[in-house]
């Protein structure tokens, strides 16, 4: 079958082709859908496709007339397909709208977010450069895009991506923090160091393992053996580089070896002089550190009361070492809204709710963010009695959240709902809450017994 819709494939694409020539567009255009619904994870007809599209309109960059209107159809047909996780019916609905505005963002963007879902890694990029190509400086866009360079390998790319982020948001330490990792990842990539002329001036593998106080597990000395080999000979060259000792770092990370990462990031703080953002890499891998053993606290945890009060305090004190190093960075990028979600997150923890509150309503101005932040403020103002105020934060809440990509936030929301519905006596209020719970997960929390309760009285 497939055989068979590759070679009528063919065929449409060869009559669109001499349609195309002909400057008749509505037929090239008609052949070359169909290639796309025959073949769906082929580029060219894709690519091909669109510019017939565009020449249609003569490049006008709006589309059809009253294409706004036009649009409601297949739109409403892209958001039922992403409720049902209906991956190609949403490709479909977002060629149809593409149709009609080929330059439209979100169109191109939804096409995107369903080509990866499809697995047409390369359609997906085609498509976010597209949505990016009519709305520049999207920040989200721009995201989704460089992730999907890194993903394929163009670090290069990426590294560009993502430090046009940071031109449009200076104070997004993340994407700065991202365009460091995938610079490093290019070099990291690239492999093959080139050695020295001669041994002259390289230092030997023990002597920077002495140098660095780190045990030394073998090394390799000729180019492409291992990264790790290939990154420590280009370290013994150049043991005042920096940038060495970034990269084998980030190479430690990402194979989990904290200590060992650690210890190459100090180095290279040392040797830049106290650069911040590399600092930041330092305390990073130090939770990093932390997390990984209280999940070997948790592999051998043996049941008793001691084995889980260890496992508490050792949760405590990697939040407490998180909020300082976060406290640090909302001062340092006063306009990344993600650090104060997170700050939040961890005051909320600590049961300091009156500390969270502004932070989250701050971090609410990410769309991204915002049904979290109402959630979770929401439940800070339970816990300081404001309840008026903890309901029109979940109300806020319900239609922002999509069930079903955050169900748990679904539940928790219309839990709350119910319970302050309840206390305020507006019962029919509360049983809508809880049947909207319970027609989700028949068995969370007490819902069901407070349910009945309800009915029964």
């Amino acid at each position: 079958m497939a055989a068979d819709n590759k070679k009528m494939a063919a065929d449409c694409f060869r009559r669109g082709t001499e349609a195309m020539q002909k400057e008749n567009w509505d037929y090239a255009i008609q052949m070359f859908m169909q290639c796309v619904r025959m073949v769906p994870d082929n580029l060219l007809f894709r690519q091909t496709l669109r510019g017939c599209e565009k020449k249609k309109y003569g490049n006008n960059k709006s589309g059809a007339k009253m294409s706004g209107m036009k649009l409601m159809g297949p739109r409403g047909r892209i958001k039922k397909g992403q409720l049902k996780k209906e991956w190609h019916l949403v490709d479909q609905a977002c060629e149809e709208g593409l149709a009609i505005n080929p330059w439209d963002s979100q169109l191109n963007a939804d096409l995107g977010a369903a080509c990866i879902h499809r697995e047409f890694k390369e359609i997906a990029v085609y498509s976010y450069e597209c949505a990016v190509e009519g709305d520049s400086n999207n920040k989200l866009l721009l995201q989704q895009l460089a992730e999907l360079y890194e993903s394929r390998g163009d670090y290069k790319v990426a590294v560009d991506v993502w430090e046009r982020i940071c031109r449009i948001d200076p104070n997004d330490g993340a994407a700065r923090m991202r365009a460091n990792q995938a610079a490093t990842k290019q070099v990291i990539d690239r492999g093959g160091y080139e050695g020295a002329d001669d041994t002259k001036g390289v230092m030997a593998p023990h002597e920077i393992a002495k140098r660095l106080n780190i045990s030394q597990s073998g090394t390799a000395d000729g180019p492409g053996q291992s990264d790790e080999a290939d990154l420590q000979r280009a370290l013994r060259k150049e043991p005042d580089n920096k940038d060495h000792y970034l990269r084998l770092g980030d190479f430690y990370k990402r194979n989990g070896k904290f200590d060992e990462a650690g210890q190459m990031l100090e180095k290279a703080v040392e040797l830049s002089g106290g650069d911040a953002n590399i600092r930041e890499q330092v305390e990073d891998v130090g939770l990093d550190k932390m997390r990984k053993n209280i999940d070997i606290a948790k592999s051998r945890v043996d049941g008793s009361n001691e084995a889980k009060q260890q496992i508490k305090d050792l949760e405590k004190e990697l939040r407490l070492r998180e909020m300082e190093m976060l406290r640090g960075r909302v001062d340092r990028y006063p306009g990344d809204l993600r650090i104060k979600f997170r700050l939040a997150e961890c005051f909320k923890e600590e049961g300091k709710f009156a500390e969270a509150i502004p932070l989250l309503q701050q971090a609410s101005r990410d769309s991204r963010l915002e049904p979290r932040c109402l959630a979770l403020l929401g439940l800070c103002f339970i816990q300081e009695k404001k309840y008026p105020l903890a309901k029109r934060q979940f109300e806020k809440a319900v239609p922002k959240i999509d069930v079903h990509d955050q169900e748990e936030l679904f539940l928790e929301v219309h839990y709350w709902l119910g319970r302050l519905c309840e206390s305020a006596k507006d019962l029919e209020a509360a049983e809508e809450h809880y049947g909207e719970v319970l027609a989700v997960q028949y068995e969370y929390r007490d819902t069901l017994k407070r349910l009945e309760s309800l009915q029964g009285g």
